[in-house]
């Protein structure tokens, strides 16, 4: 090929990083758990609106994955909030089984601004360049453009849910607390208790008590990182706390790791997922979002 023709091919704009990620969004895994499992579960896109979409936010675009039933409207809303891999193939398989049970679904790529997550085959490297660097405020906001425009979407923000795994399981919490339209949240192993930090200043023990939504706990009794006495402490101060402080709970799956949900993973518990995917949606139903 001659020169010319080469040059006839670049871009006329630079290429950046948010636009590799909203290119990439949703298909394909993180580098950091390749290869995946054998187990992995897929859902079609049949009978549904599935792809990225952009959100504003201020001034910035921030890629998202959204699943919806297709030609409906008001739609109850969930958040679906990644682990710190970002918005790779199993969040968007989570938002296409959650857009089958009728909602608008949408997973915001939340670390898109600190780095490209699913670029890391390093987990302590990913978590020190990029995740450590996501500030709480900075999600909070990000999260509420998120609603905003899921509910300008055929999403209605009156029926609206949040879930997440893992570092989105901390988040869940968070939110829930954060913002007074949540119903609910179903917060997948999420971490509890920490020392505040200028980007991280509260944790879910710390808002426990706040929450504008009941939120269901769902736990690993053998989680390594997230130890029982932890979730205790998360207990005594929900039971503290206001009426959905009060009316949430905790469901600790015996012998189940961290990321037990995760059928890409090794750490995939199908018994525990399953329970806990039949237990989210009837959480969601029985708070007033679907």
């Amino acid at each position: 090929m001659l020169k010319q023709d080469l040059d006839s091919l670049t871009p006329t704009r630079e290429f950046s990083r948010r636009d590799f990620v909203a290119t990439s969004l949703g298909s394909g895994f993180a580098a950091a758990v390749l290869p995946v499992s054998a187990q992995t579960v897929t859902t079609d896109t049949a009978g549904l609106t599935a792809g990225p979409v952009s959100i504003p936010v201020g001034g910035f675009a921030l890629p998202a994955y959204r699943a919806a039933p297709a030609g409906k409207s008001d739609l109850p809303i969930v958040l679906v909030i990644s682990e710190i891999f970002g918005v790779h193939e199993h969040i968007a398989d989570v938002a296409r089984r959650f857009a089958k049970q009728g909602y608008l679904a949408i997973a915001p790529e939340m670390f898109v601004r600190q780095g490209d997550a699913k670029a890391y085959s390093d987990i302590p490297k990913l978590i020190a360049e990029v995740v450590s660097k996501k500030g709480d405020a900075e999600t909070m906001q990000d999260l509420d453009a998120t609603v905003a425009w899921a509910a300008a979407n055929g999403g209605n923000r009156a029926r609206l849910g949040v879930t997440g795994f893992c570092w989105g399981g901390r988040i869940t919490w968070l939110y829930t607390a954060h913002n007074p339209q949540v119903k609910a949240g179903v917060a997948w192993y999420g971490r509890l208790v920490g020392e505040a930090t200028p980007l991280a200043p509260k944790h879910p023990v710390d808002v426990a008590g706040s929450l504008n939504g009941p939120v269901l706990g769902l736990y690993g009794e053998k989680d390594g990182g997230i130890p029982l006495d932890t979730v205790d402490k998360m207990k005594s101060a929900l039971a503290a706390g206001n009426a959905a402080a009060k009316q949430s709970m905790f469901v600790v799956y015996p012998d189940a790791p961290h990321a037990f949900h995760a059928d890409y993973r090794p750490s995939y518990r199908k018994e525990a997922a399953d329970d806990g995917w039949k237990r989210c949606l009837v959480w969601f139903r029985a708070n007033g979002v679907a």
